[in-house]
C-alpha cells in the first residue's frame, strides 16, 4: 500500500459516548477494512496508524467478511431459484377443424372422502400427597370419565404416607 491509500487515517472520530465508547466515520472505516484484506498488510500495524485496537479491527474485518458471504450466498440463491412463472406454450392441434376452437370435454375426476385422522390418546400423570402415582391414558371419548375422576380426587384428603 502506498501512502496515497491511506489518506483516510487516522479515522475519523464521529461521536463519543457517555461510557467513552467511540463511533467512527463507516467511510473510513470501511476503506480500513478493505486495506486490511490486501495481501502482505500487517493488521497490527494498521491498527496503530488508525489508531484503533488490533482486536477492534480484527472484528471489523471478521464482520465485513460474513456480511460479504451473506450477500453473495444471497445472490447465489436468487440465481439458482426455479423460475417463479411457468411459460405458456400454445399447443396446435391437427386434428381440429380450422377456425374452430377446440372445446375441452367433460373430465371425470374421482372424488375420496377424507375422513380425519384419529386423535392421539391424552396421557394425564398425577402424584397424589399420599404418595400415590396415578397414571390415565384416555382417548377423546373419555373426557367425562376424566372430568369426574380429578374432581374426586380433589375433594379427597388422604393423609400422606409414613
Amino acid at each position: 500500500m502506498d501512502q496515497i491509500d491511506l489518506d483516510f487515517l487516522p479515522l475519523r472520530v464521529i461521536n463519543v459516548g457517555a461510557n467513552g465508547k467511540r463511533s467512527f466515520d463507516k467511510g473510513d472505516k470501511r476503506r480500513l477494512v478493505e486495506a486490511c484484506l490486501q495481501p502482505g498488510v500487517s493488521l497490527a500495524s494498521m491498527a496503530i496508524k488508525a489508531g484503533v485496537n488490533a482486536n477492534q479491527l480484527r472484528r471489523w474485518i471478521e464482520q465485513h467478511k460474513a456480511e460479504q458471504k451473506d450477500a453473495a450466498g444471497t445472490m447465489d440463491v436468487i440465481e439458482n431459484a426455479p423460475a417463479a412463472f411457468v411459460p405458456v406454450v400454445e399447443v396446435h392441434d391437427a386434428g381440429r377443424q380450422a377456425g374452430r376452437p377446440a372445446m375441452p370435454g367433460p373430465v371425470s375426476v374421482p372424488v375420496r372422502a377424507l375422513q380425519p385422522p384419529a386423535p392421539l390418546p391424552s396421557r394425564l400423570v398425577a402424584q397424589l400427597p399420599n404418595g400415590v402415582s396415578l397414571e390415565l391414558v384416555c382417548s377423546g371419548q373419555d373426557d367425562a370419565l376424566v372430568r369426574a375422576m380429578i374432581e374426586t380426587l380433589s375433594r379427597c384428603h388422604v393423609p400422606a404416607r409414613r
